[in-house]
């Protein structure tokens, strides 16, 4: 039984962009899937607790360790793990960093031969006010694709896509204005491509 992990992080609520697109994502996952599991945490209304020392050193049997079993096992039973990645401030909002530093097991699903999450799709929507393409004036700033291709692809060895709706401050910025065709235009690529990837995943066999 096919098994999708979706997170959540912007705190924007029916206004964010990001969720749009992780919903639609899901709506064709489920659709595709309906006897399918979703593994659903919402980081914004009910956000995990940083990493700490106590949990960070603790054995894979004791108490302060739960919250990083529960969230590992979460990430290694999907078939595919659906991330809302908006940008904060030029990177990932921190409450997905306290998610990725639980996730990050040195032995497990890091730093080793065969990382336990290995093989199974990722798909990122990391959804920006901006652009940061190359050719415009804040290409180069983007540390949300960069840091989540190296933990996600490199170092959990997720096979992962981005989808990047940008722009999306243009139609809320007077400064802007002239721009909102092209988010307009990224907008609905995105809800496209999330829609075309939720339905080529849905045939492909689990990692």
């Amino acid at each position: 039984m096919a098994t999708l992990l979706h997170i959540d992080t912007s705190f924007s609520g029916e206004n964010s962009h990001s969720r749009a697109v992780t919903a639609a994502f899901r709506a064709i996952w489920e659709a595709e899937h309906p006897e399918g599991t979703v593994i659903y945490r919402d980081l914004a209304a009910e956000p995990i607790p940083h990493l700490e020392a106590d949990a960070y050193y603790a054995d894979s049997e004791e108490p302060a360790f739960a919250l990083r079993r529960q969230l590992i096992e979460e990430a290694e039973q999907s078939d595919v793990i659906l991330l809302g990645a908006p940008m904060y401030n030029y990177t990932i909002p921190s409450t997905l960093k306290a998610w990725l530093d639980h996730v990050f097991l040195v032995g497990r699903t890091a730093i080793t031969e065969n990382p336990s999450l290995a093989g199974k799709r990722a798909v990122v929507v990391a959804s920006r006010g901006g652009s940061y393409r190359e050719g415009t004036p804040m290409h180069g700033n983007d540390y949300v694709e960069s840091y989540l291709r190296l933990t996600l692809g490199e170092v959990f060895g997720l096979d992962v896509t981005f989808i990047v709706p940008e722009l999306t401050l243009a139609p809320n910025v007077p400064a802007m204005a002239e721009l909102v065709p092209l988010y307009e235009t990224s907008r609905t690529e995105s809800l496209a491509a999330a829609e075309s990837l939720a339905k080529e995943l849905a045939v492909q066999p689990a990692a």
